[in-house]
């Protein structure tokens, strides 16, 4: 078998992806995601430039060759653009791999170790009873863990809060990134968000009771000293997880943060190699790896990442927002039930425009999600409905705080 051709398909349902088509002499084609965020083109155009010339005449069942060749030959090696192009081929590929094996991806990687994957999903409020309301009807649509986000008093706008204004009009409920020219200007202040947030927890345990699975996104907005503060304040509330509490591209900041809480921390969805977590791991600053199979080099790398943590009992948490299309996300769930060391899977749903232009055969029940018994990824793109959908400029935005200096969003 013989790769004949690689297409790349950037469309702009809900909000943009990057897609791979890889296509054999056989007839048998694999589909990757390559979507990076706010930088959606510079992937395309690594893929369309650089990476789709080296595939054609390769052997699409040479999978780890393949990762290896498009990670060392370019000498310029890890980087959110060329691992999120490598990750679009190597999904491709196994996808190929295993529509040609007639299974189901899964499979392939060893076979289910689980019946479903435990799944959370975001829910947030500008206020309490807003906030509530969130939490009822993820509950409504059967998720059993729940990301907590909320407005703070004296802040105009924050991360992950569904209902807040914003510059194009639209709710946050599906991506923040907005279709504008320029990024949008929000404000920030940390000594606000560690006052409000213990006592938000406080009140949805006494609303919803011990037993809920609670997470929350700290969204690398603190030093490490304000992490460990805030990670210590919320012990009585029993969170699940405190996700990105502070940068952690400075990996030994964490061992700051670990002596002082007993918090589970979450750490990963913005780095893009098994570099990023050698110390984290090895220390075991961590409890779950946020990576995502997209941005991490695809299904090749990421086990390999994940098989790594397991000898320190570090789980998976993998990122999965809507800047993860279909594609990629049904790559997270086959490498979700396959592995052990499986901890949560982030689930946002997708709207309906991208439903229809990517073809799903994963499946969400009762807080499980399974990425089904079609071959391959079980991702099908429907490229008359992608053709619909041009891509649009589009930013997340970026924050100042009062002085007016740029923080992290």
């Amino acid at each position: 078998m013989k790769i004949t051709a690689a297409d790349v398909i950037v469309t702009s349902p809900d909000r943009n992806f990057v897609t791979l088509r890889i296509t054999t002499d056989e007839g048998i084609s694999g589909l990757g995601d390559g979507t990076l965020n706010g930088r959606e083109l510079s992937v395309a155009s690594y893929l369309a430039d650089h990476v789709v010339p080296l595939l054609i005449g390769r052997d699409p069942h040479r999978i780890e060759d393949t990762w290896q060749f498009l990670y060392r030959s370019a000498y310029w090696r890890r980087g959110p653009v060329t691992m999120a192009a490598i990750a679009a081929v190597d999904v491709a590929l196994w996808d190929i791999k295993a529509k040609a094996a007639g299974m189901p991806l899964y499979q392939l990687l060893g076979g289910a170790s689980r019946n479903g994957i435990m799944a959370y999903g975001h829910a947030s409020g500008r206020d309490l009873p807003e906030l509530f309301d969130s939490i009822r009807r993820h509950l409504e649509l059967g998720y059993r863990s729940i990301r907590v986000q909320t407005s703070v008093p004296g802040i105009d706008a924050v991360y992950g809060v569904a209902a807040q204004p914003s510059v194009d009009g639209k709710r946050y409920d599906y991506e923040p990134a907005q279709r504008t020219a320029l990024p949008a200007e929000e404000d920030w202040d940390t000594r606000a968000y560690l006052r409000h947030l213990p006592g938000v927890f406080e009140a949805v345990r006494n609303e919803f009771g011990p037993e809920l699975p609670l997470l929350h996104d700290g969204h690398h907005r603190m030093t490490p000293i304000q992490a460990a503060k805030l990670g210590k304040a919320l012990e009585p509330y029993d969170l699940f997880w405190l996700e990105d509490c502070t940068p952690a591209e400075n990996q030994e900041a964490l061992r700051l943060v670990r002596q002082h809480t007993t918090t589970p921390l979450a750490i990963g969805e913005v780095f893009n190699t098994v570099w990023d977590y050698q110390t984290l791991i090895r220390e075991q600053l961590i409890d779950y790896v946020r990576s995502a199979v997209t941005h991490t080099g695809g299904i090749t790398a990421m086990r390999k990442l994940l098989d790594h943590a397991a000898q320190y009992q570090i789980k998976s948490g993998i990122h999965g927002p809507t800047d993860i299309s279909p594609v990629g996300m049904a790559a997270a769930l086959h490498l979700d039930l396959a592995i052990h060391n499986f901890g949560i899977q982030e689930y946002m749903q997708h709207g309906a425009a991208t439903n229809e232009v990517f073809r799903q055969s994963f499946t969400f029940a009762d807080g499980y999600l399974h990425p089904g018994e079609s071959p391959g990824l079980g991702v099908e793109l429907d490229e008359e409905a992608a053709a619909r959908f041009p891509y649009q400029a589009a930013y997340l935005p970026f924050n100042r705080l009062k002085d007016g200096t740029v923080h992290d969003w």
